[in-house]
């Protein structure tokens, strides 16, 4: 009796299936997210702090030696920057009074004009506020990591690295071996590929998010904006997710300047100068200094980031592009879900299928074959 393969099966079985079992996994993705979002974003940092740990252990220094000194380094690293951005809000704390006081003005301003313009109630307008805030609250998902909260994840972070670190040749062992041995070449290019797109993706993310941070610090200082390098520097943070957080990042200088400064010029020189910077970033930095092994195209990234803010809030959306790297590696290396592959990458072809199967039809037809 012939096998059966996937093959015989009729499409929309085939997609029944393939929609059932991603339901399936977003549901587990979500119900576990308090100890898989640290476990995540763990992985990816063992990936890119290896290196690190092998060059260590190139210098004599025992394996517990050589991951506690990256992870030490790299606590140094955040530690530093947590301490000039508190520095800053602390700053920025002394003159949030004023600010608030220059807000509410501006506000009631507006509101005003509004209601003179377009005769809508001040009351009617409030209420549409509260109810796009109340709404904005439910599309953006958990800010926290549920239960476990920040302190939780700030805990659990270390630990996971040390002994993914630690455990590495016992991880990869098991991906070999939990394959079929005829998989093992697939394995090792799955495997291969997806460290150096990782660690390419996220080294070349920060150092765009240190040229972003310079670029929008130095045009909001040239501009007069009040804590030009708090803001720049928040901006280049939000610019880590993709698309979205460019657009949002623009918000903040926009306020500040309309609050602190007044008039129409700054508000333009603002935005003129967030959408040059947004058009070296996206033309310039992008494809040069993030790794061109993450091809993943736009709309698919925009729709990937909303999925991960669906399912794991903030958080999601940062890790929402190095995980659709490492799937869309693991799809181009499978003959069944290549086309998945395909559509996730960048690669667009010059014509779809269908006119090239016209034009062997048509062909066939001129040729005079039936």
């Amino acid at each position: 009796m012939p096998a059966i393969t996937v093959r015989d099966h009729p499409f929309y079985v085939k997609s029944v299936v393939i929609l059932f079992g991603l339901i399936c996994v977003f549901f587990v993705f979500w119900i576990l997210a308090d100890i898989l979002i640290p476990l995540a974003f763990a992985a990816f940092l063992s990936v890119l702090l290896n290196p690190l740990v092998n060059l260590l252990q190139r210098q004599r220094l025992s394996k517990v030696v050589a991951i506690l000194s990256a992870l030490l380094l790299t606590g140094i690293l955040i530690g530093a920057l947590f301490y000039f951005l508190s520095t800053q809000v602390m700053h920025f704390r002394d003159s949030l009074p004023m600010l608030k006081e220059r807000f509410g003005d501006l506000i009631a301003s507006a509101k005003h004009y509004v209601s003179a313009r377009f005769d809508i109630p001040e009351q009617k307008q409030d209420k549409a506020v509260a109810d796009a805030v109340n709404s904005g609250k439910a599309i953006v998902g958990p800010t926290l990591f549920g239960v476990l909260g920040i302190f939780g994840f700030v805990l659990l972070l270390p630990v996971y690295i040390f002994f993914i670190l630690f455990y590495k040749t016992l991880i990869l062992n098991f991906l070999y071996e939990v394959f079929a041995e005829e998989n093992s070449e697939k394995v090792a290019d799955v495997l291969t590929e997806t460290k150096s797109a990782v660690q390419s993706y996220i080294f070349g993310l920060l150092i765009e998010m240190i040229i972003v941070g310079a670029m929008n610090s130095v045009a909001l200082l040239l501009l007069g904006v009040k804590y030009a390098i708090l803001i720049g520097t928040i901006g280049a943070l939000l610019n880590l997710v993709p698309y979205l957080g460019g657009l949002v990042a623009i918000a903040l200088p926009v306020l500040m300047a309309a609050v602190s400064k007044g008039g129409y010029g700054t508000l333009l020189g603002v935005i003129a100068a967030y959408l040059f910077i947004q058009f070296i970033d996206n033309n310039i930095l992008l494809p040069r200094i993030v790794s061109s092994k993450v091809q993943i195209n736009a709309l698919m990234s925009i729709i990937i980031v909303l999925l991960g803010n669906a399912i794991w809030g903030i958080p999601g959306m940062f890790l929402s592009i190095p995980f659709a790297a490492v799937i869309k590696i693991i799809f181009d290396r499978v003959d069944g879900l290549k086309p998945w592959g395909k559509l996730l990458g960048d690669n667009i072809p010059t014509r779809h299928m269908g006119e090239r199967w016209n034009l062997r039809r048509r062909r066939k037809q001129e040729a005079g074959v039936s």
